[in-house]
């Protein structure tokens, strides 16, 4: 059975192959823009920064040759196909897969973000959008591990920290976050990649 985190709670994860799911469901604003919100993977050392540039996994970053989707140096993490619209009501809007078998070693953790695209000129925040969760599955029969959903209101936020992988001795585990920014996904390219700037 799946266990249900609350913010700071923290999981083993004792597989290899996972899949990280993210779903919200945007509220009808008053200029009927759509929600662009985009999921990213840092891959941060042990002075919490990116390795490199590649090790920022986005829509922009390098496509892999088989899925076409975004993916990592080491194809460890392979990113989310950019969903323009979201809120599908029944279920995941964008989802990453994480290998940990692959996962260069001087990685230290994953910190998993949603950011809102174009969040100044569609005058759109975090407090638009609502039932925003995280979940882990078994990548290889899609079993739900956990999944944690935000409760804060986030009501100036245009970019929400949801939770993070990390190593503890030789093992992973995930810990919820739920953490907000303003700024959209420069603030976390300030915060986690500061060499490449």
């Amino acid at each position: 059975m799946a266990i249900n985190l609350s913010k700071g709670q923290r999981i083993d994860i004792g597989l290899q192959k996972i899949g990280i799911g993210l779903g919200w469901d945007p509220n009808e604003t008053p200029s009927g823009e759509d929600f662009d919100l985009d999921a990213s993977a840092f891959m941060l050392g042990l002075n919490g920064q990116i390795l490199s540039e590649g090790f920022f996994v986005f829509y922009g970053s390098a496509k892999d040759t088989v899925s076409n989707r975004p993916v990592s140096p080491d194809k460890a993490v392979l990113g989310a196909e950019d969903d323009r619209t979201g809120g599908s009501s029944d279920g995941d809007d964008e989802t990453l897969e994480v290998d940990l078998s692959r996962v260069d070693p001087r990685v230290e953790e994953i910190i998993f973000t949603v950011t809102i695209h174009d969040y100044e000129e569609r005058r759109q925040n975090f407090g638009q959008v609502r039932n925003s969760f995280i979940r882990i599955y078994d990548a290889t029969n899609n079993h739900e591990i956990c999944k944690y959903e935000l409760a804060e209101d986030f009501s100036v936020e245009t970019a929400v920290e949801f939770g993070r992988l990390y190593k503890r001795g030789q093992a992973w585990r995930f810990e919820a976050v739920g953490a907000g920014y303003q700024g959209g996904l420069d603030a976390f390219v300030k915060k986690y990649a500061k060499a490449f700037n």
